[in-house]
């Protein structure tokens, strides 16, 4: 908390609050937050949210949701897998954020973001109160490695900063109308929310040759050469 020479720091396990329990005094105008990932509640601490998980990030991320108020904005962290995850508790809680908030931007992180996270992470835009009717994505390419001696920096996120201002689209960003993610669900039995939505912008890499195709190109080098060496001979 840089630059707060006395913040009001409280040591408690945030998820032990019954969610009934928070009035509008409690709630806040902005969230951000970075929850732990992997974690297991026990079940008398999940019988605090209204969707009982036992994974902590998804216990946080209706916290966040519920402390907020009305207009409220949040940016939260959270592995990537929590995007497409089939189980109940995932999907009903995509359902809860595209119902109640307008998730308009998702930042797919690159891997090594966060040293020791073990997974790759995306970040969460939503503002609470109104619904989801179109998700902008970006996804961040570098062309290096992060780590702990090569961290993310300002820099890296400036083409993210300036094409969010007004969602544009680009080789790395691309937007997704919601009500097309609920029928691609509908479509396959039920909507599951899936927002692992590949990137249409980005251009397919040229596809591997056969080993049949490369054992012909190199045939025809080696006619070649044979060719070129034989003309050689009958210059000496």
């Amino acid at each position: 908390m840089h630059g707060v020479e006395a913040p009001n720091i409280i040591h408690t396990n945030t998820l032990a609050e019954n969610l009934s329990d928070i009035q509008e005094k409690d709630r806040y105008d902005v969230v951000l937050a970075n929850p732990p990932f992997g974690g297991k509640e026990r079940a008398e601490v999940q019988e605090n949210f209204p969707i009982r998980t036992g994974e902590t990030a998804s216990l946080f991320l209706q916290h966040f949701i519920k402390i907020l108020r009305a207009g409220g904005r949040a940016g939260i962290v959270i592995k990537n897998t929590f995007l497409s995850n089939t189980d109940n508790a995932s999907v009903a809680l995509r359902k809860q954020i595209l119902e109640n908030c307008n998730l308009h931007t998702v930042l797919d992180l690159p891997g090594g973001t966060f040293t020791g996270a073990g997974v790759k992470t995306v970040v969460l835009f939503f503002e609470k109160g109104k619904p989801t009717q179109n998700v902008w994505f970006y996804s961040l390419n570098l062309d290096r490695n992060l780590g702990k001696t090569n961290p993310l920096n300002e820099n890296d996120l400036a083409e993210f900063v300036e094409l969010q201002k007004t969602f544009a689209e680009s080789s790395n960003s691309w937007s997704v109308n919601i009500q097309d993610v609920i029928s691609s669900g509908v479509e396959k039995g039920q909507p599951t929310y899936d927002l692992s939505v590949k990137n249409p912008n980005k251009k397919e890499e040229a596809a591997l040759r056969t080993p049949q195709a490369i054992l012909e190109e190199m045939k025809v080098l080696d006619e070649e050469s044979a060719e070129i060496l034989e003309s050689i001979k009958n210059l000496i």
